[in-house]
């Protein structure tokens, strides 16, 4: 987690070695970054990106106490791929397919080319989105949340990410009528099929390489049958 107010003391492994003076090739082999008093990253655990506090580091370095870092429950504290995911009590996977909603790209914070999000925008999106109570699709009178000209993307996006991905979970993320979230997945399976199909693959072969479970083909069966008629015509 890193406090909103301290984005510019973020230091990377390649600034901290900058900061030593020292090779990044020499930095790489010796990883001062492990000594038992070095200071902990700020990133989380598994992040693919080490951060750390600058004046935390800075202190070290200096041989002077290392200092506290400010409490991270303020509600805007940036959280990471991991922290998102945890917050959401999802996989980083499936947080990769909801970070492509608006609500949330648009509050996305770049620090030292990792992707963070407030906590606030986190906690936001999570109860935006609906509970047991709407399983049984949208209230009555009610748009789909997400525009026509913006699904495919999005949905693509979750595909990416969850291959399996249902469309319970499709419409869950993105608040859309099942129907909706029904016909996108079909709709994109199919072409993506349908594209490897015409490179020789057989439909299960093309399925099995997009790892797309047996469960979800029917619908995609038929996109990439008539796109296949299509291209034959």
């Amino acid at each position: 987690m890193i406090h909103p107010n301290r984005t510019h003391l973020v230091r990377t492994r390649e600034l901290l070695a900058q900061d030593m003076k020292v090779p990044m090739g020499t930095f790489r082999s010796k990883k001062p970054y492990t000594a038992k008093a070095f200071p902990a990253p700020i990133s989380s655990d598994g992040a693919r990106v080490l951060l750390w506090d600058g004046e935390q580091t800075d202190a070290y370095l200096a041989g002077e106490p290392v200092p506290a870092l400010p409490p991270t429950d303020d509600i805007d504290v940036l959280l990471d791929r991991q922290e998102a995911a945890a917050t959401l009590k999802v996989t980083p996977r499936t947080w990769d397919g909801y970070k492509t909603a608006p609500q949330l790209t648009q509050q996305r914070v770049d620090v030292c080319g990792v992707e963070h999000w407030p906590r606030s925008t986190v906690l936001a999106f999570r109860d935006a989105r609906p509970g047991k109570a709407g399983a049984t699709g949208r209230p009555k009178g009610r748009t789909n949340a997400v525009p026509h000209n913006e699904l495919h993307p999005m949905v693509a996006a979750l595909l990416d990410a969850s291959p399996a991905i249902t469309i319970a979970e499709v419409r869950s993320t993105l608040r859309v009528a099942p129907a909706t979230a029904q016909r996108a997945l079909a709709q994109i399976r199919g072409e993506r099929i349908a594209a490897l199909m015409k490179k020789g693959l057989t439909f299960d072969q093309a399925a099995d390489r997009l790892r797309y479970p047996p469960s979800v083909r029917r619908g995609a069966r038929d996109v990439a049958a008539v796109i296949n008629e299509e291209t034959e015509a």
